[in-house]
């Protein structure tokens, strides 16, 4: 499961990967009124991600980090949102994983400083979808989702690789 954390709005992807195929099992956003008191807005991100979690039983979750601009106050507020969706994790036994901006773009587009529209276009067409997600904080989510599952299955395979070559270096059938 992917994550896009944000007060206002926090984007989740679900990305089964099946051998070399990739497929979408859900996105969306969940979002917070503002009128809300900050602590209710925290409350209500973290109950949505543990049914998330509940209902999709994902292997691990990836988060997109923080990107510090100039503005403090926003970091501040999505410093939080990764608070509670890494307490919600835990809670589900789960690990957490994190990924820069611009690694997650480099992930799904080839270049860290692809768009934010050359990142829906292309969460559409690696995922089979019928067009682009229609909100960038889903189409992170699945970026995100992307990145990590192509992490692991890289990491899976050079793992598989290395014991292969230790034990033919040590004499033993793999």
């Amino acid at each position: 499961m992917g994550i896009d954390p944000g007060v206002a709005s926090t984007g989740f992807g679900v990305v089964r990967f099946d051998g070399g195929r990739m497929s979408a099992l859900d996105g969306g956003v969940i979002e917070t009124p503002a009128a809300l008191d900050p602590g209710r807005r925290l409350a209500r991100i973290h109950g949505a991600v543990s049914d998330l979690l509940d209902r999709h039983e994902p292997d691990s979750v990836a988060l997109e980090d923080i990107y510090f601009g100039r503005n403090v106050r926003s970091a501040v507020a999505v410093g939080q949102a990764r608070g509670v969706v890494m307490l919600a994790a835990a809670q589900a036994g789960l690990e957490c994983f994190d990924y820069t901006p611009q690694a997650v773009k480099m992930a799904v587009c080839g270049t860290g400083g692809a768009s934010k529209a050359q990142v829906q276009r292309m969460v559409g067409a690696l995922l089979g979808l019928e067009g682009p997600p229609s909100s960038d904080h889903a189409a992170d989510a699945l970026a995100v989702a992307i990145c990590h599952g192509n992490r692991a299955a890289f990491e899976l395979a050079a793992g598989a690789s290395q014991q292969a070559s230790q034990a033919q270096a040590a004499g033993v059938a793999p």
